[in-house]
């Protein structure tokens, strides 16, 4: 099946991608032979997101029934987007690394570094005597700082990205500990305190941060020519070397990106707790990955979505919300949120198939073996 498209002589290969956050698939055969009709029916996007929405209704009803008022006031409704705003930007950068086809394993451990790194004496004495953004600009220094050497080994050592973020993670909290001696820093600075726990029409600051970040990372992947190419190299690295995208600059590019989300994500958790310590972000990297992949990214890289990485981290941080309101144990958290990552792409997929069997049908539907022809010899 084949599709006119209007040529122009100044139609760019790069530039003139869909708009859509999604590497353009292979023409596939229609679902019952080549003459079979084509479906109609909702937008990918929309259709892919379905799963999604089904998840975090499901988890509002278990809210209201188990928790009641607690659940539905609206003072807890921004306590669970605040709670989310700081894996939530970490998900946002790592939603651009794993849309090339790459994968983070070291943001957890870099903003463990970038928050010790900003709350040392020297850099809050730099604070005291300048302004607090000294602190926001050092903690985001040092993340960018992290993303741009995971860039460089990944693009340029053609190191695979699972083990040269994996250096990273161990790296980046052993400098961590080295820097804090393994003590908890305190943040003597009010200034920054005061701001980062202030709100604006009532509304945290943490969460206009949140907010303001994911429409910015909404435009830069779905608006922007860095988001077309983001996605064209997850999608086939070498075809998209062939279109002219200097691969290996833009990996190093998305790489710095993620890295500098995580230490803009540092300095939130800062404002949190008002302390910088190497255990800052432990196992963060897991949570960004799951709420990243429930959201609808691909993990071979080709698609990703903003839209779905926020609503699968409001989806967790509704999740831990929920069992705080019933005092319940962190272990059947930890199970509860595996069962909801399986059921969410399960769902996903149900929907995406376009009324194709599940995988459960599939499963017990025996595939016809072809006889083999038998030949005569000459």
């Amino acid at each position: 099946m084949t599709q006119d498209h209007p040529t122009s002589e100044t139609q760019d290969p790069v530039t003139d991608l869909p708009e859509t956050a999604e590497a353009v698939p292979p023409p596939e055969q229609p679902v019952g032979g080549q003459d079979a009709p084509r479906r109609r029916g909702l937008p990918t996007s929309v259709v892919r997101n379905l799963g999604l929405v089904i998840a975090f209704l499901l988890l509002v009803v278990i809210g209201v029934v188990s928790a009641g008022d607690r659940f539905v006031d609206g003072g807890n409704a921004l306590t669970i987007i605040s709670q989310a705003a700081v894996i939530g930007i970490i998900s946002i950068g790592t939603t651009f690394v794993i849309t090339t086809g790459g994968i983070d394993l070291s943001v957890g451990s870099v903003l463990g570094l970038a928050s010790v790194w900003a709350t040392t004496l020297a850099t809050q004495a730099m604070a005291d005597q300048y302004h607090w953004i000294v602190i926001v600009f050092t903690a985001c220094a040092v993340g960018a700082a992290c993303g741009l050497v995971n860039g460089i080994l990944v693009a340029y050592g053609r190191i695979v990205a699972f083990i040269a973020t994996l250096a990273m993670m161990v790296a980046a909290r052993g400098l961590a500990e080295i820097i804090s001696n393994k003590q908890t820093q305190i943040v003597e600075n009010n200034g920054l305190l005061d701001f980062l726990r202030s709100s604006v029409l009532k509304i945290p600051m943490v969460v206009w941060v949140f907010a303001i970040v994911a429409v910015l990372a909404w435009i830069l992947l779905n608006r922007t020519t860095f988001g077309r190419r983001t996605v064209a190299i997850g999608g086939n690295p070498e075809a998209a070397r062939l279109a002219g995208i200097r691969v290996r600059e833009h990996l190093l590019a998305v790489y710095t990106l993620g890295g500098l989300c995580v230490g803009l994500a540092a300095v939130l958790m800062i404002g949190r707790t008002g302390v910088g310590t190497s255990t800052h972000g432990y196992m963060y990297e897991l949570d960004a990955i799951a709420a990243v992949v429930v959201g609808g990214t691909l993990l071979i890289g080709g698609r990703g979505t903003i839209v779905g990485t926020v609503l699968g981290v409001l989806i967790f941080s509704m999740l831990l919300n929920i069992f705080t309101l019933n005092n319940l144990s962190l272990s059947a958290q930890l199970v509860t949120k595996g069962a909801i990552i399986v059921i969410a792409v399960l769902l996903q997929q149900r929907f995406a198939n376009g009324g194709r069997p599940g995988w459960w049908r599939q499963i017990f539907t025996r595939t016809p073996t072809p006889t083999p022809v038998q030949g005569g010899t000459s």
